[in-house]
């Protein structure tokens, strides 16, 4: 991954290794990886779990270049486990394996976070979408995702794609952030006043050896440790490629829009943790169905009008990121629901969660070329 530049963009996609008779999950991402190393280069590579296959696009300058490679990668990628008789799918849950039959990749640092962190790192068997959102510096990315931290509710109710848990209906749009919040350093982050502040931080839990670098912090948003860039982690990943490219393109969006009031010396009103969170267990819990606290009315909104007004809330600066069809595709997630949604209306009518399954995988390549 290159340096990324202001508003720049990068996509990270987990997805499922999917047996297509069984619809069970498949520990077989290293032999799909030695097919297409050559192909796939370090765009794609294994995480902890052997069903997980994960692809991330390079920095792109757009959200359009975006899209193309997300369609392309998903396009490789379904090709590759094809030739293995298998085929992936996208959710963050898989709607009845269980992770006690899945296999831990051969890798050191998945060793150490096992060691570390024993059954919750076993049972870690989720898929998310992480965006990367270009920012010009540190300072400017901080107070950036400080104010950023009050819309990742909203983000994730849109994303919500996970309500069924080893065969069970968990009555959550999205269970797998209830199995990741097992982790410690997850979640909304703190405020931080200052880039001195935050490395402080940092420091005292590399010092105190409760981390080795900054990377083992899992937050929903960060300032990436590595590259200028603010990485947003609550996502479920979405099924279809135009759910994860208007997500992508509304953090972009909130990202611009909050710089831009930054640099006109204006600010965003800063909202403590605890009360984002409120906000967030409603969206893991009813997703896009439920209603949300609009802390300054100081009252519940219906979630789908608080989504026209987020639109509303960017709407000066797509033009200029170039991203107005791709925002507008929130309408359409809001009249066809959610991929949870969707998942629950296949098991209400079907009873059957292989039914599940085959709709995750055929939506998951809606889209795709070849």
């Amino acid at each position: 991954m290159s340096e990324p530049g202001l508003f720049t963009l990068g996509v990270e996609e987990e997805f499922q290794i999917i047996d297509p008779e069984t619809r069970e999950l498949k520990s077989h991402v290293e032999q799909i990886l030695e097919d297409g190393k050559l192909l796939l280069k370090e765009q794609v590579k294994p995480e902890m779990h052997q069903s997980v296959i994960e692809m991330g696009t390079d920095v792109c300058k757009d959200i359009h270049e975006a899209r193309d490679q997300v369609v392309d990668l998903r396009t490789k990628i379904s090709s590759l486990a094809k030739k293995q008789g298998l085929t992936i799918g996208a959710a963050g849950t898989h709607p009845f394996s269980h992770w006690k039959d899945q296999k831990i990749t051969s890798h050191p640092r998945y060793k150490t976070i096992v060691t570390d962190m024993q059954q919750i790192a076993r049972a870690n068997l989720i898929f998310g979408m992480h965006v990367h959102v270009g920012v010009d510096d540190r300072e400017t990315a901080l107070h950036i995702m400080n104010a950023a931290r009050y819309f990742l509710p909203h983000l994730f109710a849109i994303s919500t794609n996970s309500p069924f848990w080893i065969g069970r209906n968990t009555g959550f749009k999205s269970y797998r952030i209830k199995v990741f919040e097992r982790f410690p350093r997850t979640g909304i982050p703190e405020y931080f006043g200052s880039v001195a502040e935050y490395d402080n931080f940092v420091k005292l839990l590399v010092k105190t050896k409760c981390i080795d670098d900054a990377k083992k912090i899992w937050w929903d948003v960060r300032a990436h440790p590595v590259f200028n860039t603010l990485e947003f982690r609550i996502c479920d990943l979405p099924m279809r490629v135009d759910e994860s490219i208007c997500l992508a393109a509304l953090m972009q969006a909130i990202v611009a829009k909050l710089h831009k009031l930054i640099k006109q010396n204006l600010g965003f009103r800063l909202y403590r943790r605890a009360l984002i969170n409120e906000n967030k267990w409603r969206a893991a819990r009813y997703g896009i169905e439920g209603r949300l606290i609009d802390f300054g009315k100081q009252a519940e909104v219906d979630f789908k009008h608080l989504a026209g007004e987020l639109t509303e809330f960017v709407d000066d600066v797509v033009d200029g990121l170039n991203s107005r069809e791709e925002v507008g595709y929130l309408k359409k997630i809001l009249e066809m629901g959610t991929g949870a949604d969707r998942q629950l209306k296949v098991f209400k009518e079907t009873d059957d969660l292989k039914a599940v399954v085959d709709y995750i995988v055929e939506e998951t390549h809606q889209g795709l070329s070849g």
